[in-house]
């Protein structure tokens, strides 16, 4: 599939904010995490932020971007639509809890309550976007058990560790948090090791053969349906070698999980402020990282239509 950057930023953005955003809604909201005033404003801010960042970036992919709300009208058989739907109704429990736990400083009660509809809401869209791809058949790198588990997974792990970033940066920080981070981040990368694993092994029942029903020998195709590439080939084409996939795999690793884990390592043995940086930088590695892994994502993935160009 042809990676566009307008969707590879979508769902890293969207992805890091709504987990941020649940963390929020559920810590916060329940008086785990202390309602201060500045604390409150950047992390809200920052988790809508993302949000609506990654929303607009998804527009941009469109055709015709103007058109963008006809979207929102076919919920009862559209994950994109539900995803549209979910990610506008989960802004009215988000407003209400940062207007209760930000400009009020208070946790409990209708802000608790508002918190945790904001964080259902985030869990909601996140596996609305999920299955938008899980729900593929005719690709069969995204339609299997792994993809909708890895999105839960990410915003989780990316959520964290922003979360754990904000508290450090303030000087509120958790080591429940901190160690939350941590552990979801091996986990992410365990994910996505057998995820890469299974892909690479996977086999794809479809060929020319049995698309077109004809038994012995190999059909093959001589000549092109046409002349110039088309909007398929673009979008379902597209091709990536195999020295270069090895090669941003492991950039994935690096920048994603092993640099954040070690640098959340090391929060536990630094003073403050040198926390703070550490874990700002473990936020901006792995958020780098996750744009990578998103490309790649994309790039791995193959449709079937495309045999319908001589490609196995």
């Amino acid at each position: 599939m042809h990676p566009a950057f307008s969707v590879v930023f979508f769902t890293t953005a969207t992805g890091a904010g709504y987990g941020l955003l649940a963390l929020l809604g559920v810590l916060g909201g329940l008086g785990f995490i202390p309602a201060d005033f500045w604390l409150g404003l950047v992390g809200v801010a920052l988790a809508l932020g993302l949000i609506v960042a990654g929303l607009l970036s998804s527009t941009g992919h469109l055709g015709r971007t103007e058109r963008a709300w006809r979207a929102f009208s076919q919920w009862r058989s559209s994950w994109l639509s539900r995803e549209g739907v979910a990610s506008v109704a989960t802004f009215i429990p988000a407003g209400l809890f940062g207007i209760g736990w930000v400009f009020f400083g208070k946790g409990g009660g209708w802000v608790a309550v508002a918190g945790l509809l904001a964080a259902a809401g985030a869990v909601v869209t996140v596996c609305t976007t999920g299955m938008i791809y899980a729900s593929l058949k005719p690709i069969a790198q995204w339609h299997s058990r792994y993809t909708l588990p890895a999105y839960f997974i990410f915003a989780g792990m990316t959520g964290d560790v922003l979360l754990n970033a904000l508290l450090q940066g303030f000087a509120m920080g958790s080591a429940a948090v901190l160690t939350g981070a941590i552990l979801a981040t091996f986990a992410g990368w365990t994910w996505k090791i057998a995820t890469w694993r299974y892909n690479d092994q996977l086999a794809i029942p479809t060929t020319g053969n049995t698309a077109t029903g004809l038994a012995g020998g190999t059909v093959r195709s001589i000549e092109w349906p046409h002349t110039e590439e088309n909007y398929l080939l673009k979008e379902m084409g597209f091709r990536i070698a195999r020295k270069h996939s090895a090669k941003l795999r492991r950039i994935t690793q690096v920048l994603a999980f092993i640099a954040p884990i070690v640098l959340l390592i090391l929060v536990f043995m630094a003073p403050w402020p040198l926390t703070a940086v550490a874990s700002v930088l473990a936020a901006i590695s792995q958020f780098a990282g996750m744009l990578v892994e998103r490309w790649l994502f994309f790039a791995e993935a193959k449709h079937t239509v495309t045999l319908y160009y001589g490609r196995e």
